[in-house]
């Protein structure tokens, strides 16, 4: 009886030695794969900060306004003016939803309390 309970502990020592072995790779393949993704992500991050940057020096109002005057004639621009722009009384306001009303007996009773509610 003896002996079979010494098999049945040696193999449960080497599943679990294989499980911690398989476990233990796992894990470090995980963290492989969270470093790259770190990596993934700080490269794109830097990206962005370029792109941004080239964009807001697109951007420049006095570069915009020169080429606006250099590409004046062959895109027909012409400057704005305030007839241009819409007046507020053009704005259609939607109609503001009515109110509901209290019947007249609610409001008759609508009584100060004395603990100021």
């Amino acid at each position: 009886m003896r002996s079979v309970l010494y098999v049945l502990s040696a193999i449960m020592v080497i599943g679990l030695a294989f499980w911690a072995y398989r476990e233990n790779y796992q894990t470090q393949e995980a963290q492989a794969r969270s470093v790259s993704l770190q990596s993934q992500i700080s490269e794109a991050r830097q990206r962005l900060r370029v792109l941004n940057a080239e964009w807001a020096y697109l951007n420049r109002p006095d570069r915009l306004r020169d080429l606006a005057e250099i590409n004046f004639d062959s895109l027909g621009l012409l400057p704005l003016q305030p007839y241009q722009f819409g007046r507020i009384d053009q704005i259609s306001y939607p109609e503001p939803d009515p109110l509901p009303i209290m019947n007249a007996i609610d409001v008759i009773n609508l009584e100060p309390r004395e603990d100021g509610e």
